[in-house]
């Protein structure tokens, strides 16, 4: 079961993005908490590893859940978060290209988070715990080291690859707010 952290930085009123190299999509910065470690201290130091900026988190957005993913389900918590130093420079051996973009125009592929985005933008914060419908396709090998080798022998570009084996679309589009049966007082 994967425990990540994202965290959303808005300048100007765009928001700040990553883009991965091992599937060369768009994302906000962040990823897993390690063994010891708070999940703000995980948002803190993936935002400085990935992009060199040092941040203060400053508000909590919501828990993303997905109990169907991989490893046993995924479970990210949002964070926006406000610059307090460091230089943008993005580590290459996990960013290929960073920058800042309008909310209501995003780059076509992006990481399944756009509703993440939109609620971060939009202030939602708190009390929001979502889960997240998407299930992790069949057939893809785990651990990450097999699907990796499976995208580098595969020939295709590696954002080729991504479109091919997990679609284009957003899958978080279904969406639960964790319990409020009456549904989510957001659309995604």
């Amino acid at each position: 079961m994967l425990l990540g952290v994202n965290v959303a930085i808005f300048k100007d009123g765009k928001v700040l993005l990553t883009r991965r190299e091992d599937f060369r999509v768009w994302c906000l910065p962040g990823g897993a908490a390690d063994e010891n470690e708070s999940i703000v201290q995980a948002g803190m130091r993936e935002v400085r590893e990935e992009t060199g900026l040092e941040v203060r988190l400053t508000r909590l957005v919501g828990i993303y859940s997905r109990p169907g993913w991989s490893d046993g389900g995924s479970h990210i918590v949002v964070f926006t978060g406000e610059v307090t130093g460091g230089t943008l420079s993005p580590d290459p051996n996990e960013v290929v290209e960073i920058g800042y973009f309008d909310p209501g125009a995003l780059p076509e592929l992006l990481n399944d988070q756009r509703g993440r985005i939109r609620d971060a933008a939009a202030g939602i914060g708190g009390s929001t715990a979502v889960r997240e419908t998407a299930r992790f396709p069949e057939g893809i090998p785990e651990p990450r080291a097999e699907l990796y080798a499976r995208r580098d022998q595969s020939g295709l570009a590696r954002d080729a690859f991504y479109r091919q084996t997990f679609g284009a679309e957003d899958t978080a589009a279904e969406i639960e707010i964790e319990g409020d049966p009456a549904g989510p007082p957001h659309a995604h």
